[in-house]
């Protein structure tokens, strides 16, 4: 099972860099589950003021927004994509990176959010998606 994790946090914490001893504490943790063949990828996003911009459809037109996105009340900062068992063992990898940042940035305000991932035939809500989305949706880049 392939869940995404979601760090999200005020724009205001995106402005400030992260405690360098969280940084190498997320990396160690980024390796290890590496190495375990459980971490399938992961990144940090720049604040939105730095080259973020939106495209959204709305009216059968499409719109374009620069950020920064001042609107929103919290802005993805960063994610990661596991290869897990079970929800619970995705649910264990979340803490314990947002443990991290208990012990290393106590003062910073967020949360993890832990999506399973689409992943065609295996996904039980498969049925309610139309034949010809499933088949775009089992492309590599989708899962």
């Amino acid at each position: 099972m392939r869940f995404m994790s979601i760090v999200k946090s005020s724009e205001e914490h995106r402005m400030s860099a992260p405690p360098q001893a969280l940084m190498n504490a997320v990396g160690k943790l980024g390796d290890e589950l590496t190495r375990a063949g459980v971490m399938v990828g992961m990144g940090g996003l720049l604040p939105s003021s730095m080259g973020g911009f939106r495209v959204r459809q709305q009216g059968r037109k499409l719109a374009i927004t620069d950020g920064p996105f001042t609107e929103a009340k919290e802005l993805i900062g960063g994610f990661a994509i596991f290869e897990v068992a079970s929800r619970d063992e995705a649910m264990e990898l979340a803490i314990r990176f947002m443990e991290l940042h208990l012990e290393h940035w106590p003062d910073w305000e967020g949360e993890t959010e832990v999506r399973q991932m689409f992943e065609g035939d295996g996904c039980a809500d498969a049925a309610a998606v139309p034949e010809a989305s499933q088949q775009a949706l089992r492309q590599p880049h989708s899962c």
